[in-house]
């Protein structure tokens, strides 16, 4: 057995937050990919955003934002797959959430759309570099069929939000955390190892001939999936258990040392 797809998560696994992809993590994923294996990209990140963090890694295959959501050609911007929310999804989710007196917010393709522009949610558009609409009621982007919607608030409040959301509405959307204080409502067919899924019907891979790394609550299903699930020293709880083996933190290189070692062992491509 070889691993012929590798998957990423982006921050706090192969980078930290206003930091490059180190050279180390750069050289042993160009290594990987000339030894024939596929190099993905999954993260809670818009494509837009995905794309200029990983810039420098050149990537050529489909990679997976929005948690999954979204399978697109990071050189040409061509969406390959998407599951947003329905219509009602979205009408559902919204209403299960009023009362929530923090930040919401719905994403349409690269864009943001809240109800009113708090000042939180000015910087998180600045610092990500998209565009957020105030559009009031956040009902009205409903029509719109938002690829997810983004509950934001204190760390121990957005923890019941996503307790509550999975125990409301169990299967019929899927529901995480993309950081302590983010909960992410998306289609039932979303989140990255769904998305990873297609991508390997697509190309041939078994489950069996993946690797993926990851740190947060947002990852715990990918490693679960993946055929080798390694999670980063210091991840979240839930992400270390899930995962088959812990490695060194992304500041210790740890993953550009399992991925040199596997190569060194002919397990690569």
């Amino acid at each position: 057995m070889t691993f012929r797809l590798i998957a990423l998560d982006i921050d706090g696994t192969i980078k930290l937050p206003g930091r490059p992809v180190s050279d180390r993590t750069a050289r042993a994923l160009e290594r990987v990919r000339g030894l024939g294996a596929v190099v993905t990209i999954a993260t809670g990140r818009s494509f837009l955003s995905a794309v200029d963090a990983t810039a420098g890694l050149r990537l050529d295959s489909p990679i997976a934002s929005f948690q999954g959501a979204q399978l697109a050609d990071p050189r040409t911007g061509r969406v390959l797959w998407h599951r947003p929310l329905s219509e009602d999804m979205t009408l559902r989710a919204l209403g299960s959430l009023n009362g929530w007196d923090g930040d919401v917010m719905a994403f349409v393709g690269n864009d943001v759309y809240v109800d009113t522009v708090t000042e939180w949610a000015a910087y998180y558009g600045e610092r990500q570099g998209v565009t957020v609409h105030e559009v009031g009621p956040l009902e009205a982007v409903a029509k719109m069929r938002p690829t997810r919607l983004v509950v934001v608030g204190e760390e121990d409040p957005i923890e019941r939000v996503e307790s509550d959301l999975i125990g409301r509405f169990g299967d019929s959307l899927h529901i995480t955390r993309s950081l302590p204080q983010f909960c992410e409502i998306l289609h039932p067919s979303g989140g990255k190892h769904r998305a990873l899924a297609v991508l390997c019907g697509r190309l041939g891979i078994s489950t069996g001939d993946t690797l993926a790394f990851g740190n947060g609550y947002n990852d715990v299903h990918m490693l679960r999936w993946a055929g080798l699930g390694v999670a980063v020293e210091g991840a979240a709880a839930p992400a270390a258990e899930a995962a088959d083996i812990v490695c060194a933190s992304v500041e210790d290189e740890g993953p550009a040392r399992v991925l040199e070692d596997l190569a060194s062992e002919g397990l690569i491509g």
